[in-house]
């Protein structure tokens, strides 16, 4: 065999191995292909039977559903609470502050003589008028006096009768006539003066009102401008409240209002806006609006009490309690009863608000029945109950396919 005889028969075995050797490799491919169309079809076939039985678990769960959400198809428990009807009543606009009363006609009484305090004539609480004597000072000095310029009026009277007398016959001169005439004047003045004088030693009262302080005795002997008696008019009580400016479009005299103290528990006085001031305190901001109180029984000036002053009156208003009313942040709602003893979640602004109530601007109407007790766990179309009333008060879950089946078998 020569080289060329060898070198042929080496390339007819190579090609018979390489042959071999592809077709192996296409058989192994093959049947690895075969034997995983096979796993595959083993597999995919539990996990088609798996997605079918999870659709039919779905779909019996979403059959299970009651028609109130629940998702176990359980009994759903009504939320016991209590409602109240709204209403149509009166409802008020309400500014509320806080002042001391006192009296604009209040004095305190001086003696204007120095002299001994000879009687008292009112004690503390008693009402006086103006112009009645409180007590008397000695007044003899005084009395003698004035007697005795009377009698020098009368005389010089009497010889300015007969100068002028003399005077129109022209039997004396004019100066002699005026002489006489002034002296007659000056001898007026000094009577004046004496009585005066005399009306010093009686003390009188100022203004009509009530002596609420005696700081004098009898027998006491008083100096020039000593302070006497402390009188107070009753019916000047006042309180002076102080408003923000950004409420001046809403003042106005005679304004209501109402007044109360904690020291006459119970008692609420009206009473109304007397006077407001013409400028705004750059300092504060507000108004000193002046409100009449007057004689009230149990109050006094000094006395600490609460002014509500009515700006704004409704009397055909929706009333919603301020015990339904729930807040969401700058928001506030109500939880109104629909058909079947399920509530809903009304919305509102507020148009008026008082110490109980507040006026919606829309949203609710009379005769609708809010949740005025128990709405704190409430949610939208949840499902409750009234003590005292007949309903529904739990939802049974509706007949599935599943019940049905299991009743089905319970009868075979």
């Amino acid at each position: 065999m020569n080289i060329k005889q060898a070198f042929s028969l080496i390339l007819i075995v190579a090609l018979l191995v390489f042959g071999s050797f592809l077709l192996g490799c296409s058989g192994a491919d093959g049947a690895t292909e075969a034997e995983n169309d096979s796993k595959d079809s083993i597999e995919a076939a539990p996990a088609t039977n798996e997605n079918e039985a999870d659709d039919k678990d779905k779909k019996k769960k979403d059959r299970n559903k009651g028609k109130d959400g629940d998702k176990d198809g359980k009994k759903e428990e009504a939320v016991p609470v209590e409602v109240s009807e709204l209403a149509l009543g009166q409802i008020e606009s309400v500014l509320a502050f806080s002042a001391n009363l006192e009296a604009e006609s209040e004095v305190s009484v001086v003696a204007e003589a120095q002299r001994q305090v000879v009687e008292l004539l009112v004690e503390e609480g008693d009402r006086a008028r103006r112009g009645q004597v409180l007590l008397r000072l000695q007044n003899d000095e005084q009395t003698s006096a004035l007697a005795k310029v009377k009698s020098q009026v009368a005389k010089a009277e009497r010889e300015f009768v007969r100068q002028e007398r003399l005077y129109k016959q022209e039997l004396i001169s004019e100066e002699e006539f005026n002489n006489k005439s002034y002296e007659l004047e000056q001898l007026r003045i000094e009577l004046a003066d004496a009585e005066r004088e005399l009306g010093y030693t009686e003390v009188r009262a100022p203004i009509s009102g009530t002596v609420t302080a005696r700081m004098v005795n009898l027998g006491d002997q008083v100096q020039i401008g000593q302070e006497l008696f402390d009188m107070i008019d009753f019916d000047s009580i006042v309180a002076r409240i102080y408003i923000p400016e950004k409420h001046l479009t809403e003042l106005r005299t005679g304004l209501p209002a109402h007044v109360s103290a904690q020291a006459a528990p119970g008692l609420d006085y009206a009473c109304t806006v007397k006077r407001i001031a013409p400028i705004v305190d750059a300092k504060s901001g507000t108004v000193k609006v002046t409100v009449a109180v007057g004689a009230k029984p149990g109050l006094r000036p000094g006395m600490y009490v609460d002014v509500n002053l009515i700006t704004t009156t409704h009397n055909e208003a929706v009333l919603v309690p301020k015990r339904a009313v729930v807040y969401d942040n700058d928001q506030m709602y109500v939880y109104r009863l629909k058909d079947k003893n399920r509530v809903e979640r009304v919305f509102f602004e507020p148009l008026l608000t008082d110490k109980y109530n507040i006026e919606p601007t829309s949203g609710l109407v009379a005769g609708d029945r809010v949740v005025i007790a128990g709405q704190a766990g409430l949610k939208e179309g949840a499902l409750v109950k009234i003590p005292g009333e007949e309903g529904t008060t739990t939802v049974e879950p509706e007949a599935t396919e599943e019940t049905a089946e299991v009743v089905a078998r319970a009868s075979l």
